[in-house]
């Protein structure tokens, strides 16, 4: 059978697959950009504030070059950050039209906070080489904060969907006496917010390290690419050990909190206790489990420090409230590699905490930056699994046993939303591949750049501080049109 048929009910609209094909199409793209927008606003004034307080003009000239693939990033993240908005109203009225007025208070936190960041990014930007050190800096702080706003806002909505709460029904069904506090902070926000904001600190910091452990690997070893590593390194190795921590926390809230959520996430059919715990096995449509390595107890023991906890099955509610044994398998799928993914992360981290300790120096093994190179990508593939299992785990509803997905889609034939999914996969294809030949553009200027000054052997990148005037061009060197004919290019470093 089709898997598209085993993820849906028999009496699900047709419109719903595309409908839901679209939705995680766009948000798998958009969760890419996140950990950066999130993320490296922090990485960058880190490094920054290393810059001013050791006067260490190779840390300054990171965070300036950093903070203009910021910007980049920044402006790809508003483009499929709209679109995300226009789909949940355009692909979910629904759910827009009946409780809207209860959780929609996330967005619009979310809304100010993205305007916040693009004003402050300009600004940021704008402060090189024309405010004092100090005040640029200083100007710099609010960063963090308004990308840590904006995933407030996203989490306390998302979070909702998950526990929905600050609201009563009338006769019709409909929300009455909204109560906007209990909204916002329902039983999964803290364990989602904190989880959510120091995965993408930790991916963030691996992804931007990935980027000079591969520069390590291909003989770049100068101050400049050992800075560009240490310092994101530093962060997400210090984040890991957190994560890992905080991961195993959410999972318990959700044993508490979402009990069938978890059911599917540990493919657990049946009530039981002294519940075993599959790795990457697939639960067959009779409660069976095929394949994967099944470990006796853990489950149960994993979710309550015993191995005669309780453990509740998808059988525990009727066929129609649960998730589909595809939809399980997808989720345990997505939740055993996010777990198998940060587990590596954390004995990477260790492993870079052990060399530093005794040795007080970076790791010199290639195995070691061939899996920092890796770990960037491994880590985005984590924040994308963790999204899977916390969406596909939920299923059949959009507000946890208020409102199933299939009551929340659109009336628009799903002929057009297979040719609307087709257009924004081809403009996707588009925007991210022109990003990246940006990124490119933007890698080879800055080492054409490099490689020119130390070649003129007057000032390399650890001499050239980015804040008042550059450093003087010996006169045989100036260009024809004189001391202005350059500047435009100068200033484009």
């Amino acid at each position: 059978m089709p898997l598209s048929l085993h993820l849906l009910a028999a009496d699900a609209p047709a419109q719903l697959l595309p409908a839901r094909e679209l939705m995680a199409f766009t948000l798998a793209a958009h969760i890419i950009l996140v950990p950066l927008g999130v993320a490296f606003p922090l990485i960058t004034l880190v490094m920054h504030y290393r810059g001013l307080r050791r006067n260490d003009a190779t840390a300054l000239l990171l965070a300036r070059r950093w903070s203009a693939v910021m910007a980049v990033q920044f402006a790809l993240g508003i483009v499929t950050g709209t679109v995300l908005s226009f789909e949940f109203g355009l692909l979910w009225p629904g759910l827009m039209g009946r409780w809207g007025d209860v959780f929609g208070v996330g967005f619009g936190v979310e809304a100010w906070a993205f305007f916040l960041e693009a004003v402050l990014i300009a600004i940021y930007l704008y402060g090189w080489r024309r405010l004092k050190p100090r005040t640029h800096f200083l100007l710099g702080l609010p960063l963090p904060l308004a990308a840590l706003l904006g995933a407030f806002g996203i989490l306390a909505a998302n979070s909702w969907m998950n526990t929905p709460q600050g609201f009563s029904l009338d006769a019709a069904g409909n929300p009455v006496d909204v109560n906007v506090w209990k909204a916002i902070f329902t039983p999964m926000f803290g364990p989602q917010y904190w989880h959510f904001v120091v995965g993408m600190i930790l991916t963030a910091g691996f992804v931007v390290a990935g980027v000079y452990a591969t520069g390590w690997l291909r003989g770049r070893r100068d101050r400049y690419h050992r800075l560009g590593f240490a310092v994101p390194f530093t962060i997400a190795a210090v984040a890991a050990p957190v994560q890992f921590v905080l991961g195993d926390s959410i999972a318990r809230s959700v044993f508490h909190k979402q009990p069938v959520k978890f059911a599917a996430m540990e493919i657990v059919w049946k009530t039981d206790t002294r519940v075993p715990e599959y790795l990457f096995g697939r639960l067959q449509e009779d409660g069976s489990v095929k394949g994967g390595l099944k470990i006796p107890l853990l489950d149960s023991f994993l979710a309550g420090f015993s191995p005669n906890t309780e453990v509740v099955g998808l059988t525990s509610v009727p066929a129609d409230q649960r998730p589909t044994a595809t939809q399980a398998t997808i989720a345990h799928w997505a939740f055993d590699l996010m777990v198998l993914i940060g587990s590596a992360l954390v004995l990477l981290a260790l492993w870079y905490g052990l060399v530093w300790l005794r040795h007080r120096r970076l790791p010199a093994s290639r195995w070691f930056y061939g899996a920092a190179a890796c770990a960037g990508v491994g880590s985005v593939v984590a924040v994308e699994c963790g999204w899977i299992a916390a969406e596909v785990g939920r299923q059949p509803w959009i507000v946890y046993e208020n409102m199933r997905v299939a009551e929340a889609v659109t009336a628009t034939r799903s002929t057009s939303l297979w040719i609307m999914f087709g257009v924004v996969a081809a403009v996707y294809v588009f925007l991210f591949g022109s990003f990246l030949v940006v990124l490119l553009k933007m890698r080879t200027r800055w080492r054409l750049a490099d490689e020119q000054q130390a070649a003129a052997g007057a000032h390399t990148p650890e001499d050239d501080i980015p804040y008042g005037p550059r450093a003087s061009i010996p006169a045989g060197d100036l260009p024809a049109g004189g001391p202005g004919a350059g500047r435009s290019g100068g200033e484009d470093r």
